[in-house]
């Protein structure tokens, strides 16, 4: 039902759902560009058009207010961005403890201007031994999801041309506010 409804509100609003389904059971998926506070519920309805089991990174104060049940339930796992240490070593925790285990990061890490993308999600991506969805929002094509799976190299330049080749294409809500494909030295 959820799967029928969700894609309904989707195409109503005028937006394509892109899939291809990960070439295993643990993944990590970046979402990028992440320009727009539209960009969360559009990525929710597409996560339940699909059927697609994935859970999602979000900050802290997301689940400090009454939907914040809803959030875990739809996926959701807090983290609190004032500590940066721990949080790869706590998600290596998860990744061990399930069989099937799909995690959504925001490659930039915020919807503000950045010049350069976390490497929480690289980091992680290479220590779970897992591949990294290519999850986009193009709103000049109104089509969000995967379409290509990335096995990383473990050389970081080599990764990264391969990212800002992908994601050239792609059209936040606010193009000026996506971050740069390259991580801080």
């Amino acid at each position: 039902m959820a799967a029928t409804v969700s894609g309904f509100l989707l195409r109503l609003i005028g937006w394509k759902a892109v899939w291809i389904p990960p070439p295993s059971p643990k993944s990590v998926i970046i979402a990028y560009p992440h320009t727009s506070n539209w960009d969360f519920p559009i990525t929710m309805l597409w996560r339940f058009a699909i059927g697609f089991p994935m859970h999602w990174v979000g900050k802290q104060s997301m689940f400090e207010n009454p939907l914040g049940g809803l959030f875990k339930r739809w996926g959701g796992v807090p983290v609190d961005r004032s500590r940066a240490s721990g949080f790869i070593d706590q998600l290596l925790v998860e990744y061990g403890k399930r069989e099937t285990f799909h995690l959504t990061i925001a490659a930039e890490g915020t919807r503000s201007k950045t010049d350069h993308l976390k490497s929480g999600f690289y980091r992680l991506a290479l220590a779970a031994n897992v591949p990294v969805g290519l999850g986009f929002i193009d709103y000049r094509q109104k089509a969000i999801g995967i379409e290509r799976w990335l096995v990383l190299t473990g050389d970081r330049e080599i990764d990264l041309d391969a990212l800002r080749d992908y994601y050239a294409e792609k059209t936040g809500r606010r193009p000026a506010q996506a971050g740069e494909i390259r991580f801080k030295d």
